[in-house]
């Protein structure tokens, strides 16, 4: 993965984490429209920038947002230190 899918793919992942986090303090409303946002974009993360190229097991793991979270952090972590 290039420098600049990296760059991207890092600030991507922060909105997804940032609309994780608000999802997360709306206990009890109604939280559809974020839900439906966060699921589009682990879907376009995934295909976008061919996350299954870098782990296979990633898209059986698009279900559960916080270890899709965590296996985009280490293909982050993995590609980012082969780019020194």
């Amino acid at each position: 993965m290039d420098r600049l899918s990296i760059q991207r793919l890092k600030k991507t992942l922060s909105y997804l984490e940032s609309k994780q986090r608000e999802l997360n303090k709306h206990n009890n409303s109604d939280t559809r429209s974020v839900e439906s946002m966060i699921k589009y974009l682990k879907k376009e993360m995934l295909e976008q920038f061919n996350l299954t190229k870098y782990d296979i097991y990633i898209k059986g793991e698009i279900i559960n947002t916080e270890t899709f979270i965590r296996s985009v952090k280490n293909i982050i972590d993995e590609h980012s230190s082969c780019e020194v």
